[in-house]
């Protein structure tokens, strides 16, 4: 039985590094001070945000409906996954860029115009 490779210290919360590599095949054993990159340091939830992401292409409409949420939810979320990966996110970058999607999707009729205007309202 395998189990998912613990990413964090449960003593102190820091980062653990891989120190041994085995091949079950041959045997064969590395040893060394080995990283994971950051996208193994992400919960379980927010890889399956990502894998649901990818899989909708990137329409936040899509996110929404796959994962019965709303676009506020979708928005955070990627934005939580963002910050997880060492990115940051400016809340007035966020607004402009989330207002002038809520247009893009209004203008191509994912969203109704009540549905804009309530988003409009509550990014202000």
């Amino acid at each position: 039985m395998t189990y998912p490779i613990i990413v964090k210290c449960t003593v102190c919360n820091d980062k653990l590094k891989v120190g041994t590599l085995y091949c079950s095949k041959c045997h064969t054993k590395y040893e060394g001070a080995f990283h994971l990159d950051k996208f193994n340091y992400l919960s379980p939830d927010q890889k399956h945000f990502i894998e649901i992401f990818l899989k909708c292409r990137g329409n936040i409409k899509e996110v929404e409906k796959e994962l019965n949420v709303s676009y506020p939810t979708v928005r955070g979320k990627l934005d939580d996954v963002i910050r997880s990966l060492g990115y940051s996110v400016s809340s007035e970058d966020r607004q402009q860029k989330s207002r002038k999607e809520v247009l893009e999707m209004l203008s191509s009729g994912d969203l109704t115009y009540e549905e804009a205007m309530n988003l409009l309202k509550n990014s202000q």
